[in-house]
């Protein structure tokens, strides 16, 4: 299974951006999927995760201008960032919760990480 994120860049603060994670592989079902950011010297944060468009989360930092959404037919999760912010500033990884055959137990992947800049 991999994961294998894409949508990173530089922005102008206020500006959007929007990142995509698909899963590949050897998949037969997955659950929660998310994305995850670390800035430079900092510990890696939760940025938002969803199960369905019912049931997502957001970090406090990130409500009302980041929205995440998932393609189940596409295993692929996206985030929408707008407004963004010099704060924003991190490396982007998706994270899920998948499960490679009728037989295993659900085991948590990472993709690689995007860089997201936000710069004037």
């Amino acid at each position: 299974v991999q994961l294998q994120a894409s949508g990173g860049g530089l922005v102008r603060p206020g500006g959007s951006l929007r990142l995509s994670c698909a899963a590949s592989g050897s998949i037969f079902s997955i659950r929660e999927m998310g994305w995850y950011r670390q800035a430079p010297g900092k510990q890696r944060e939760l940025v938002a995760g969803i199960i369905s468009s019912a049931s997502t989360n957001y970090a406090d930092s990130v409500k009302g201008r980041f929205t995440i959404s998932r393609d189940s037919a596409k295993n692929t999760v996206y985030l929408q960032m707008n407004s963004l912010e010099p704060e924003d500033t991190a490396v982007y990884y998706c994270n899920a919760d998948i499960r490679p055959t009728i037989a295993s137990i659900p085991l948590n992947y990472w993709g690689q990480g995007t860089l997201v800049t936000v710069s004037s």
